[in-house]
């Protein structure tokens, strides 16, 4: 469906919320933070209105948008059986309205036009993110200990994911997307957070896994994995001699536990705390296991790990914490806040969805690799991994923006998938007819998908030239 308005209404819906930041003082800034908010919902529901629809049905697209709308809409329930505040519950439910939203807008089956301005507006967004979380986060003050929690963006592993399908997947290279990338790696080592570094790994072998759907191109995915690790080192090298105490700082995280009375790493086990106090509190009664605890309900850590944490808190500041924000692992705080009935639906869906679009890809990039929008669904692959991968240490849909971003990532992936399961080969006929069908001509594509659709590279997504290819890629570009 054309409308004159749909591209702006794609900027106003992802570019407000790139500026979202984490205010210093938690009871404070909200105003501020929701003047972000009303415009982006605003060009979502416009989106809804004028977006074109699928007419066929999907079981994979059906499971996902029930279980996504059963987790905010039967979040109700648990408000009103455990009567939580009302300003931390809309609070912390406020990012699964995002995702649910970013979800219904993006899963629809637009246009080649459209799909670039999605990816354009999600690309520049994060790139906007990046730059303002950091720089918001070095002038709030203090040194490197103080500001390294507020100069991450919350969606720096997503614009990872993107990067690494262009270099391992696409084996495209530019100096705009290298330079991004460096500036990413930069900001994970001057955060000395270890989480973000695992992220940067899973998400770099789930890239090599997409590029490599079969046994004798593993080989030369490893070559260009090197190429990207050596970027890294590189980045890594120029840090540590930039700034001489990031090392420093990295050792002392690495080898904390041995300075410690326990001999134990304190984040881990205030992580274990957090999730061992949600879970007793879930399953202390039938009713809250079923309906859960409710978003926004509180927690503290639980007096089991008391012991380890010697020397790191007394035990009054232990007792004294409170806390009612998303919990730091999405997987639990999920079972904590919805039960089995609204919580844990959700997170298994979508990370089947997941598992399903990645070795459907892997198949189809392996029978027909010039497929039609196989492209766009290789990045929303990579972009709603970087869900899982932000998930190890920290709630990916606790921040306003990183659920948008995430539920447009996945709405992408569906969308594409459902449109591509129709046109392509099911993996059925793999062992019958695969060999057969590599030098065969494109098969007949339904409605909207037509050859060429789906640009198949960042750049030309982003209107950028001068992109350069890795030797010995013979690869057409079906853009052109």
């Amino acid at each position: 469906m054309r409308h004159q308005y749909a591209t702006p209404w794609i900027w106003i819906f992802l570019l407000p919320l790139a500026l979202d930041y984490k205010a210093t003082n938690a009871s404070t800034g909200h105003f501020a933070q929701f003047i972000f908010v009303i415009p982006a919902m605003a060009a979502g529901l416009a989106l809804l209105l004028i977006a074109p629809r699928f007419h066929e049905r999907s079981p994979l697209r059906s499971v996902v948008t029930a279980s996504m709308l059963l987790c905010v809409f039967g979040s109700v329930v648990a408000q009103l059986i455990q009567d939580n505040d009302s300003g931390n519950y809309l609070r912390v439910l406020l990012p699964f309205v995002l995702f649910l939203l970013g979800y219904l807008v993006a899963c629809r089956p637009w246009s080649e036009h459209r799909i670039a301005q999605f990816e354009k507006a999600l690309f520049l967004g994060n790139v906007i993110s990046l730059v303002f979380t950091f720089v918001y986060g070095i002038a709030t003050g203090g040194g490197l200990e103080e500001v390294r929690f507020r100069i991450i963006s919350v969606t720096l592993l997503g614009l990872q994911g993107v990067l690494l399908h262009e270099f391992v997947v696409a084996k495209r290279y530019s100096l705009y997307t290298v330079a991004v990338f460096a500036g990413t790696v930069i900001v994970e080592l001057l955060s000395v957070t270890r989480s973000l570094l695992v992220g940067t790994v899973l998400l770099f072998l789930i890239a090599m896994a997409l590029s490599a759907p079969s046994v004798r191109q593993i080989w030369r995915a490893v070559g260009r994995g090197v190429v990207v690790a050596s970027v890294l080192a590189g980045v890594a090298g120029i840090a540590a001699l930039a700034v001489p105490n990031v090392a420093e700082h990295w050792t002392q995280r690495i080898f904390f536990s041995e300075a410690t009375v326990s001999g134990k790493d304190p984040t881990t086990i205030t992580r274990l705390a957090e999730m061992r106090d949600q879970y007793d509190q879930v399953s202390a009664s039938p009713e809250t296991l079923l309906f859960g605890a409710g978003y926004g309900h509180y927690y503290r850590y639980s007096p089991v790990y008391l012991p380890d944490l010697a020397g790191q808190f007394s035990t009054q500041d232990f007792y004294a914490i409170n806390e009612w924000a998303a919990g730091h692992n999405f997987w639990v705080y999920q079972l904590f806040a919805g039960g089995l009935v609204f919580g844990i639906a959700m997170p298994l869906a979508t990370l089947g969805a997941l598992a399903v679009c990645f070795f459907a890809y892997r198949y189809w990039r392996k029978v027909v690799p010039n497929a039609p929008m196989l492209p766009v669904l290789g990045r929303a692959i990579m972009l709603f991994a970087a869900l899982p991968a932000t998930s190890i240490g920290g709630n990916p849909l606790g921040p306003r923006f990183s659920g948008l971003v995430f539920g447009i990532g996945l709405g992408l992936m569906i969308a594409t998938y459902t449109r591509l399961q129709r046109a392509l080969p099911a993996r059925a006929n793999r062992v019958r007819s695969a060999r057969r069908m590599r030098p065969a001509a494109m098969p007949d594509l339904p409605g909207r998908i037509q050859p060429g659709m789906g640009r198949p590279d960042l750049a030309g997504t982003l209107g950028m030239s001068h992109t350069a290819q890795l030797p010995g890629s013979n690869r057409p570009d079906i853009a052109r």
